[in-house]
């Protein structure tokens, strides 16, 4: 079977899954398991023949024109280089390990198969996405992904935060979505194709005749799916649906399309200068503000989906520098953590019965409860704050290896000063991540006070899939660095010593500086008495305590829904912890910027055409009404009457004419 068969057959698999599987969801529902889990296996293994066939060499491409279009034809194409071989890998290994895990994680939810129908479709989205060599071809993966994660993300559409995350994802990425339509016909036009080799081939010769402009229509749409400031606000939401959705959303799809297509199309990015400032700025601000957001969420799951913006941020920045290499090797590394890190964390939401990690710090014991995910979360958190021998550090460490040697003077195509913004904010950013992480272990497996509840023991399938993804998680970046340099463009993807000490340095003082917080807010929470914070949730843990001491009485209402007054993060963000909690309130700005006026246009609308057009509707219909009214008033049924009526007619007319003769 030659190569271009087997790449067909990676994203074809998973779609003629979901298609089987919608068709005999409701017939034949014991097919549905092993429909949703054996096309994503089977799409791994012909992803991995396909990789090693490729061989980080030359990409292998092939084209057939799907319908002329006149001067800009659209093609089937492929075009499979060393990045989206291993992507490919990426995408399938991940959707199989989430429907694995969700065969045991929705063993008793009615509406499995629909979900593992749109999983399936979501991971075939994807794929089509990476192997894709036309523009518009790659546009339909695009799309359909973002549909997939409209219904998915609104799972449990009974609930109005599902149904509300639902939405606002599907808006917000479509937001994004309407510039970078324009931005892909307009580079097309430009190129005179949508074919990706023909529009670098155009790159290259220079003819690209308004770089800047279809850089910044294109990294609109990339913001909106790689969650990038500004558009970022929907995936911190999105953890309404449900646990393993999130997994592969973070992991490999959706977000990741985003990155992977600037990679993929970096040189029309190099092109202008500007385009390339604009992103590392970008970058920079999203991987600051996430990390200061997730130091303060308490929900466990907005805290790890704070972390994949952060991340997201760490690859922008790596593009904003021209090193496409760093970027996909932390996009590859990160995905095998961050599966592992949702997958584990919905082990753990189910032992606890809660998301809330308020709640979770007020229980002893949960680590023993789930002795697995509580040692692969370990490691994944270990990789996240990118702690070595853990893959994260090998990734990140290119990442801002790569800003170096922008700094250093080998700007190549990246302006200098985009290198120390991403450097800067880059080492900023590891601090922030390393405290998180320590927070969140902290508060989840080191809480004190009731038992934790005991629900027996996990599925199989779930605790074997933790296992699975904690051997990358633990040795990818090690082994990638080493065995992959020529996959990356036969960049050198080894650590840098400076980077490397500044940022595992400042990942120790990050953590270190966590766990002080947390050992002094818990000194002062054992003395703080029962029932402390819901009253004051503003306050500071010690002025509570002095202020309950004072007055003999419970400061803090219903325990079961207060804040942790032992949170380390009210130490360590002080009064900015209530912004950082809500995002910085960029929801708020943008609902007075755009949702109000248009709510207020809509009532506006409305009230014209209730008031306005339809007076006039009814007016017109109101009219004939009543002459119809009166005309039936005189139809009486007597025939004296009609000839009574007549002859006076008869008479007017007469007196009429008369007088009209006479005054001529």
């Amino acid at each position: 079977m030659t190569t271009t068969t087997l790449a067909v057959l990676v994203p074809l698999l998973p779609f003629l899954g979901a298609a089987a599987g919608l068709l005999l969801g409701r017939t034949a529902p014991r097919f549905v398991r092993p429909l949703a889990v054996l096309p994503p296996l089977a799409s791994l293994v012909l992803a991995a023949l396909v990789a090693v066939r490729q061989g980080g060499d030359q990409a292998i491409t092939a084209h057939t024109e799907l319908t002329p279009t006149g001067s800009v034809p659209i093609e089937l194409a492929l075009h499979i280089d060393g990045f989206a071989a291993l992507v490919a890998i990426l995408v399938a290994f991940v959707a199989a390990c989430v429907q694995i895990y969700s065969t045991g994680y929705l063993r008793d939810d009615p509406r499995y198969p629909s979900y593992a129908a749109l999983v399936s479709l979501f991971t075939s989205a994807m794929l089509l996405v990476v192997y894709s060599g036309d523009l518009i071809v790659l546009l339909v993966g695009w799309e359909v992904m973002g549909i997939c994660s409209y219904f998915l993300v609104g799972h449990y559409w009974e609930t109005p935060e599902a149904r509300a995350a639902s939405l606002k994802a599907f808006l917000v990425t479509k937001l994004g979505d309407v510039p970078f339509l324009i931005g892909l016909f307009a580079l097309a036009t430009d190129a005179g194709s949508f074919r990706i080799t023909r529009v670098l081939g155009a790159v290259a010769s220079g003819n690209l005749h308004h770089p800047t402009v279809v850089a910044l229509l294109l990294l609109a749409g990339v913001a909106g799916k790689s969650a990038q400031f500004p558009l970022h606000t929907w995936l911190p939401d999105a953890m309404a649906g449900p646990t393993p959705v999130s997994a592969l959303i973070h992991a490999a799809t959706m977000v990741a399309a985003g990155v992977y297509f600037v990679a993929r199309l970096l040189p029309v990015f190099e092109a202008s200068q500007a385009a390339m400032l604009v992103l590392a700025v970008m970058a920079a601000v999203t991987m600051v503000g996430s990390g200061l957001a997730a130091l303060a969420q308490d929900d466990i799951k907005r805290v790890l989906a704070y972390s994949t913006i952060g991340q997201l941020g760490y690859m922008t920045g790596a593009l904003a520098v021209g090193d496409r290499g760093a970027a996909v090797f932390h996009l590859l590394s990160h995905g095998a953590f961050k599966a592992l890190l949702f997958l584990a964390a919905g082990v753990i939401i189910h032992a606890a019965g809660t998301n809330s990690l308020a709640a979770m710090s007020r229980m002893h014991g949960l680590r023993d409860r789930v002795p697995d995910a509580y040692w692969t979360m370990t490691v994944a958190l270990l990789a996240l704050a990118a702690i070595p021998p853990f893959s994260g550090f090998f990734s990140k460490e290119s990442v801002l290896g790569a800003a170096e040697h922008v700094v250093d003077g080998h700007p190549d195509h990246a302006p200098c000063a985009a290198g120390w913004i991403v450097l800067v904010a880059g080492l900023l950013t590891a601090l922030l991540t390393a405290a998180y992480a320590t927070r969140l272990w902290l508060l989840a497996f080191r809480g004190r006070g009731a038992e934790a509840p005991d629900h027996g023991r996990q599925p199989l399938t779930m605790t074997v899939v933790l296992w699975v993804l904690a051997v990358p998680s633990l040795a990818f970046g090690g082994l990638a660095y080493r065995a992959l340099p020529g996959w990356f463009d036969g960049r050198d993807l080894t650590p840098t010593l400076l980077t490397s000490i500044l940022g595992t340095g400042l990942a120790l003082v990050g953590g270190l500086l966590t766990y002080g917080a947390w050992q002094r807010t818990t000194q002062l929470a054992a003395r703080v008495p029962l029932g402390a914070v819901a009253a004051h949730p503003e306050q500071d843990a010690g002025l509570v305590e002095a202020e309950a001491i004072a007055t003999h009485a419970p400061a803090y209402g219903d325990i079961a829904y207060a804040p942790d007054p032992a949170d380390p993060s009210r130490l360590l963000l002080g009064p900015l912890r209530r912004h950082a909690a809500v995002g910085f309130h960029l929801d708020a700005v943008y609902a007075a910027l755009f949702v109000r006026p248009v709510q207020a246009g809509a009532s506006l609308v409305r009230f014209l055409d209730r008031e306005v057009v339809e007076t006039y509707v009814q007016g017109a219909a109101g009219l004939p009404r009543l002459l119809g009214a009166a005309v039936r008033r005189a139809q009486t049924g007597n025939v004296q009457t009609y000839v009574s009526a007549l002859l006076a007619g008869t008479v007017v007319l007469a007196v009429a004419v008369v007088l009209v003769a006479t005054g001529a």
